[in-house]
């Protein structure tokens, strides 16, 4: 079953920094599980209206985790 994240990140600075998530991820606000891929979208909406969002100070991803396998 595949499980989804929603983050909710501070955006950084352009200048000088490495903007490379695997070796220096932004840092994370919140972080909130879901089942399903429309509760996260939901979820996300949610954190989109918030003021520091919508001003682009932070950032909202929808990150899938526990992908589902096809079976023969």
């Amino acid at each position: 079953m595949t499980r989804f994240l929603v983050v909710l990140t501070d955006v950084r600075p352009v200048e000088g920094v490495d903007r490379n998530e695997r070796i220096a991820p932004e840092r994370r606000r919140q972080v909130v599980g879901a089942s399903s891929r429309e509760a996260a979208d939901r979820i996300a909406g949610a954190f989109m209206a918030l003021g520091m969002v919508r001003a682009g100070r932070q950032r909202v991803k929808v990150i899938a985790v526990g992908r589902r396998h096809a079976r023969d």
